[in-house]
């Protein structure tokens, strides 16, 4: 199966960039390259699109205001060098957010979420696999959270864990405490793959500071965080190995 694609970018190079790794995906058929919104419109009323890499911040109209034009919008995936738009292009359905200069490592995890929607969440594709393969070099990952109306940066790496409160979250690190006005499914998606994990509707956790197992809770930081009913077949199958802590 193809997936018939679009790139929308008013930078040439940043385009090429998008172009010269979507080659090495034979899924990906690139139908047309648009270097503005309005352009990227009509292409999309005009053929049959899956997916578009398409940029937010461009001259006219932004991408944000394409995808709210449209009345089925295909598979979106962001591409900005501005964070700010990321809780707005997830309030969109967005299927990923790349920062740009967009490492190759982000944009094949990006293809893996486009695989696992398209084929109903089937097993891992090598894409993911080649993604999380141990001679990448790891970056730090931002969170960028609004709290009272500034732009707090967290290093993903120093969070404990995120706690949902009805639209609210929590975002608990060793020395503070975060709340914003966002849903955890939003958040859940601006996280690193693989390096987080939702064990409950209301809590996500980094894999990597986990203390303890039990089929109730994980252990972190010395407190237990309850693992959701839905949720303990997928922490028995990620953490059962390790001895558990009552």
């Amino acid at each position: 199966m193809k997936i018939r694609t679009v790139i929308v970018d008013d930078e040439p190079h940043a385009m090429e960039i998008i172009r010269k790794y979507a080659m090495h995906i034979p899924e990906i058929e690139i139908v047309s390259t648009c270097s503005n919104a309005i352009e990227a419109f009509q292409t999309i009323q005009h053929d049959q699109i899956d997916l578009v890499f398409l940029d937010i911040k461009m001259p006219r109209l932004l991408g944000t205001d394409l995808v709210r034009s449209l009345k089925k919008p295909p598979l979106i995936i962001f591409t900005t060098a501005y964070q700010e738009y990321a809780i707005e292009g997830f309030d969109l359905n967005a299927i990923d957010y790349l920062l740009k200069p967009i490492p190759l490592k982000r944009f094949l995890q990006a293809i893996d979420k486009v695989m696992h929607f398209i084929n109903g969440g089937s097993k891992r594709s090598e894409a993911h696999q080649a993604a999380e393969s141990p001679v990448q070099q790891h970056q730090d990952h931002f969170l960028y959270l609004r709290v009272e109306r500034r732009l707090i940066k967290v290093n993903t790496k120093d969070i404990l864990w995120i706690e949902s409160i009805k639209d609210y979250i929590k975002v608990i690190t060793k020395d503070k405490t975060f709340h914003t006005k966002q849903k955890i499914s939003v958040t859940e998606k601006l996280l690193p793959i693989g390096e987080f994990m939702r064990i409950h509707r209301s809590f996500i956790i980094p894999v990597h500071k986990m203390e303890g197992y039990h089929p109730n809770h994980i252990l972190i930081a010395g407190n237990k965080i309850p693992i959701g009913r839905n949720y303990k077949q997928a922490c028995a199958d990620k953490f059962n190995p390790l001895p558990a802590t009552e």
